[in-house]
């Protein structure tokens, strides 16, 4: 992949998000087959999602958060710990006040400010929350891949993409195949479902711009991406995933999952 060399890192933050993308909106296009997929394969996807996600905070960010605030002199476990609690907490505070929905439950339990947005707005919304960490991440990763700094390869900002990208596939599904359900057209479906997957370029050139601007804060970045992202998993992968009563199946998906993302990563990177 020397190929990838040639390339800047908002470039290259670029492809990577669209890659995300992409797999995104191929799970949304699930819709086109099915109007109902059985809750406990969707639970291994979401629980698979998870596993990918935490294992990713970890190997893909954590780790060279600590590499690079060691080798910038600082204490290595305070920029981590500070981007980390910053990242979980701006994720908190856009879940208490931002209107969205979660796939499993009815238009009454939506949550944030109140509002009577449709359904679909909602849903994707939901999902768009997660999706804004995830480019961040993949931006952030490249970019300091392309710094040439301790811990950061292209290969592992590639393995998080390819690791993100597997763990979108449920979440388009997990739009469109319920507004499908609801009676809405399949275009108008897979629509709603790719559109949460927007957001992931746009925030992963953001983060890559960030870095290569402001090197001094990349620790900090990399963990603020960790952080949301163990947000999302806690609060929204993870209850989601067992809402059904074979909640084993979500447990052996999380495994998995992150077996596969520490696997690409190791190897990768």
């Amino acid at each position: 992949m020397n190929w990838l060399e040639r390339f800047d890192a908002t470039t290259l933050a670029l492809l990577g998000t669209l890659f995300t993308y992409f797999v995104t909106a191929i799970g949304a296009s699930l819709v086109f087959l099915f109007k109902v997929v059985k809750k406990e394969a969707l639970d291994m996807m979401l629980g698979f999602g998870a596993g990918v996600m935490i294992a990713a905070s970890f190997w893909s960010l954590l780790a060279p958060a600590i590499s690079i605030a060691e080798e910038n002199g600082s204490v290595s476990w305070v920029p981590p710990l500070l981007g980390f609690l910053i990242g979980a907490g701006f994720l908190l505070v856009i879940d208490i006040f931002l209107p969205h929905q979660h796939a499993d439950l009815d238009i009454q339990h939506t949550e944030g400010i109140k509002t009577g947005w449709h359904r679909s707005i909602l849903l994707v919304l939901a999902i768009t929350l997660h999706n804004i960490p995830e480019g961040l991440a993949v931006g952030v990763a490249f970019g300091a891949a392309k710094l040439g700094l301790e811990g950061s390869t292209l290969y592992g900002a590639v393995a998080l993409a390819i690791g993100i990208g597997l763990q979108n596939f449920p979440e388009g599904a997990a739009v469109s195949i319920p507004l499908r359900r609801d009676g809405m057209t399949r275009k108008k479906s897979f629509f709603y479902g790719q559109l949460s997957g927007v957001v992931e370029p746009i925030s992963g050139i953001f983060g890559a711009l960030l870095v290569i601007t402001m090197r001094s804060i990349l620790p900090y970045a990399l963990a603020f991406a960790a952080g949301a992202m163990i947000y999302v998993v806690v609060e929204e992968l993870i209850p989601e995933s067992k809402s059904n009563k074979e909640a084993k199946i979500a447990t052996i998906g999380a495994i998995l999952g992150f077996a596969v993302m520490m696997t690409l990563d190791v190897a990768l990177g």
